[in-house]
């Protein structure tokens, strides 16, 4: 079975604690994606911020993207996966945690993100489908 580091985007590119939400939804538009690691100055991982978040936790609420920090959206333990855990652990740490996307560690350093789109390709058909039934079931 795959590992994560053999099925993930390799180099994920973060957002710094201390950049404002503008800039980080400039980069989501430059990059084309729809989520980025947010990371400290010491370069570990401190959350994830995703375009939803943006709309929802700063446009809906009227806040201003330029007085944001992305550091006010990396809340509690980010969820993660082993660059060594294999797309079993990969697809029950997506579904526990019902998420799409894990970014990828290697000892504490970030070297990747894993999608769930990467996970589909990689494994049978039913394995997917149990993990989008996990995703989408309260």
């Amino acid at each position: 079975m795959p590992t994560a580091r053999e099925i993930m985007t390799p180099h994920a590119e973060c957002v710094n604690v201390d950049e404002s939400i503008t800039e980080a939804a400039e980069k989501m538009a430059r990059l084309d994606v729809g989520s980025l690691p947010i990371c400290g100055t010491d370069n570990r991982l401190k959350g994830m911020l995703t375009d939803r978040d943006i709309v929802v936790k700063v446009l809906a609420k009227g806040k201003d993207p330029k007085s944001c920090l992305a550091g006010e959206f990396a809340e509690g333990k980010p969820v993660t996966i082993g660059a060594d855990d294999d797309a079993a652990e990969i697809l029950r740490t997506m579904g526990r945690h019902k998420v799409r996307r894990l970014p990828v560690i290697d000892g504490h350093d970030l070297i990747g993100i894993v999608a769930l789109a990467e996970v589909a390709r990689a494994l049978p058909d039913s394995r997917v489908g149990d993990l989008l039934d996990a995703l989408t079931t309260d």
